[in-house]
């Protein structure tokens, strides 16, 4: 190479380099303007501008005084709200099964007609919110627990399903092809080549998604559908901030346990 061509190829390399410094410089700024923008819509141009300490430090110290006369209260909806989970989990379960038996590609009954079938119901159970669906069932079946179950049991279906889908799809073909061999029908191949292979990722899933469904059932009753949810609303709604608190830690108190049925059964079955 050439001393003119090096110095060529030395001027473009430069040139490039100043571009991607001026086009990173560009970015840094454009990031930096928009942080800027966010901070003042949230503490300038809002009602956080306007919010003196005084009443900042009075409704925090509202917070902080606990309401214990609403403690016997809470004993019912607390259990309420785990049944709830239990309950949603194991509809949730069951109907998973079936949205997994369509969606999986090898052993979907019509092909990829039900294929097609199965992963948009998948689709559709993760897509909606679960505040969605339960304002859907408190409108179908009325206010109260019944809601809340099958509003967590159908959004349930989409996580539960697609897991157990991919799972089935990724079975270890020696067992399946040896139930064929020696004239296995479907339903026995099913049964007796797939299930037990994924027996211990449809329980593993379950248990998660229980832990799921405890933080879930504790919102439920923003929507009417029962539980821990229907009595923090009920405190929000009196603007009584020491019953507000005291919920939120029956709320924590009620997910810290399930983290540790969850933890503890995962090693127990898995």
């Amino acid at each position: 190479m050439s001393a003119g061509t090096l110095d060529l190829r030395i001027e473009e390399l430069a040139r490039m380099r100043a571009r991607r410094t001026r086009k990173e410089s560009a970015v840094w700024i454009l990031l930096a303007l928009g942080l800027l923008w966010t901070l003042y819509a949230v503490f300038v141009d809002t009602e956080w501008g306007r919010i003196s300490a005084a009443s900042l430090a009075r409704t925090l110290r509202g917070f902080a005084e606990l309401d214990f006369s609403l403690l016997p209260d809470l004993v019912g909806p607390t259990i309420d709200t785990a049944l709830m989970a239990t309950l949603a989990s194991l509809l949730g379960l069951f109907m998973a099964l079936f949205v997994a038996w369509l969606g999986a590609a090898n052993i979907s009954p019509l092909g990829r007609f039900t294929y097609v079938i199965g992963r948009s119901l998948m689709t559709l159970s993760r897509s909606v919110h679960e505040i969605v669906w339960g304002l859907i069932f408190v409108s179908a079946v009325g206010l109260g627990a019944l809601a809340g179950v099958l509003a967590m049991a159908v959004r349930s279906i989409g996580f539960i399903s697609k897991v157990i889908a991919e799972a089935i799809e990724d079975v270890q073909p020696g067992p399946i092809e040896a139930i064929r061999a020696v004239g296995g029908n479907r339903f026995q191949v099913l049964m007796y080549g797939i299930v037990p292979q994924v027996i211990p990722v449809i329980l593993g899933t379950v248990i998660f998604e229980w832990d799921i469904n405890i933080r879930r059932s504790t919102i439920m009753g923003l929507v009417g559908a029962g539980g821990l949810g229907l009595v923090l609303f009920r405190q929000m709604a009196q603007f009584n901030y020491g019953g507000i608190t005291t919920v939120l830690i029956a709320v924590l108190l009620l997910i810290i346990f399930g983290e540790l049925v969850s933890h503890y059964a995962r090693k127990a079955v898995i």
